[in-house]
């Protein structure tokens, strides 16, 4: 290289060096602004209790959108009762003294009977990820909008997620034989699922979680159902009872609920409101994951530590439950509209799919007989 070229390509370096010196401080500066930044906070309330892996559940959704947002949005959750009533979150979060919730629909069917359609109606053969199918690709989400914000005018912004396995009948003092059994029974149920169980014989009371295994224990009540091998473990069924029905049709394809403040929704960046739609997605998965592990150990350990008997629901009750969803959907579709609707387009929706799942579908039960049987 000679002399004069070297000269030239020396001088062009120590001047670049010198803008690139001059730029870094603005650079460090301003990412430094971002980091330092004050983070949106959203106070959300959960209906669970700390020690129930519902609230885990919730914990969970909250992580992913804080992880996603670098920080940029944080929701802190709360366990039930730390700011309002477990029944009370609907409205506390309506008028913004809570920025957020996640519970399920179904504790709001004192207000519209269609809430508990959102994953604790009649499913009709769906799954509870057959249930957020048709939330997301079948109109439920425009369904759910129009029952929140249209008819109820409630400012609020919910959405759908986390698919749970079928609940059981419930936890009883005794083996239930046969229908007959529950007649005149005192028993915890929520939404249309105590319509339900009113259709066999029962008196039902609502009950936040928290006060089940407590009213078991001072005979207020004579049995009850919450949801999962995992939660009932947690709130201490097994303290109280050591026999539980499994299989039902009262809630058997039951999702989460997650609400928000519209006005406090809307006000975010589009890419915040993404981070939150895509987290629940997320989250869908991740939880069904740690269901299927976690229920199913719980479910061992029960039985085998805590001298917990599982009995199979007869046919007769299982029957007696469709014909009772039968009678309730047509009571509630001539007294509302929209419950109607909806409850329209899930037949149409699950017509299709759980019949396309039916027929690819081999059964379950001959692979595990096959392999486990005789283990």
């Amino acid at each position: 290289m000679r002399d004069d070229s070297r000269r030239r390509f020396v001088q062009k370096a120590l001047v670049a060096g010198a803008a690139g010196a001059i730029a870094t401080p603005a650079l460090t500066q301003s990412a430094a602004v971002v980091k330092t930044a004050k983070p949106i906070v959203f106070k959300f309330q959960s209906t669970w209790p700390t020690k129930d892996i519902f609230n885990e559940f919730a914990q969970d959704f909250a992580k992913k959108v804080n992880d996603m947002s670098g920080g940029e949005l944080r929701i802190d959750v709360y366990p039930t009762n730390s700011i309002v009533k477990a029944f009370g979150i609907q409205n506390a979060v309506h008028k913004g003294q809570l920025d957020g919730g996640h519970g399920v629909p179904t504790y709001w069917h004192d207000r519209h009977a269609a809430f508990s359609l959102f994953g604790s109606g009649p499913s009709f053969g769906m799954s509870s990820n057959q249930i957020l199918a048709w939330f997301q690709y079948g109109g439920g989400q425009q369904l759910y909008d129009e029952l929140v914000q249209k008819e109820m005018n409630l400012n609020i912004q919910g959405f759908m997620y986390g698919p749970l396995t079928p609940q059981p009948l419930g936890w009883f003092k005794n083996r239930i034989e046969s229908i007959k059994d529950l007649d005149k029974m005192r028993f915890r149920a929520v939404g249309l699922a105590a319509e339900v169980f009113k259709e066999l014989g029962l008196t039902t009371t609502a009950l936040q979680p928290a006060d089940i295994v407590p009213w078991l224990d001072k005979g207020l009540i004579d049995a009850a159902e919450f949801n999962n091998p995992s939660s009932d473990r947690a709130l201490g069924f097994p303290s109280v009872s050591s026999v539980c029905m499994i299989r039902s049709f009262h809630q058997s394809s039951e999702v989460f609920e997650v609400i928000f403040n519209k006005q406090r929704f809307d006000s975010l960046p589009f890419a915040l409101r993404s981070i939150i739609r895509y987290a629940l997605q997320a989250s869908s998965a991740d939880l069904s994951w740690k269901a299927s592990d976690r229920f199913s150990t719980d479910y061992e350990e029960m039985r085998r530590k805590q001298g917990v008997r599982y009995y199979v629901t007869p046919d007769d009750i299982l029957k007696a439950q469709l014909t009772a969803w039968r009678k309730i959907i047509a009571r509630e579709s001539a007294n509302s509209r929209i419950f109607k609707r909806i409850i329209d387009s899930q037949m149409r929706f699950a017509k299709r799919v759980v019949g396309f799942e039916n027929d690819l579908t081999p059964s379950s039960k001959m692979a595990f007989d096959f392999w486990f049987s005789t283990v």
